[in-house]
């Protein structure tokens, strides 16, 4: 699935990755390729992706908000 984490500033991260863990507001969750579609709020936390080699990223966040669609990801968060 493609993700793309933007901010007010920049985007800092854009690629195809295997999974997301995200800091939702109601509990962190995970997204895995076909996830059916969700808009959902996030808080303060880390955004952890796991891309196709299998390397793991990590992204604080100060909270926003994640759209996935068809196999895309948005995450427009305050950094």
């Amino acid at each position: 699935m493609y993700l793309e984490i933007i901010t007010p500033e920049k985007k800092v991260y854009s690629g195809n990755v295997e999974a997301i863990k995200l800091p939702g507001a109601e509990g962190s969750f995970g997204i895995l390729n076909n996830h059916a579609p969700i808009i959902a709020t996030l808080k303060k936390g880390i955004v952890k992706i796991t891309d196709s080699k299998q390397q793991i990223e990590n992204f604080d966040i100060k909270g926003g908000v994640v759209e996935v669609a068809n196999n895309n990801v948005i995450i427009l968060a305050e950094a």
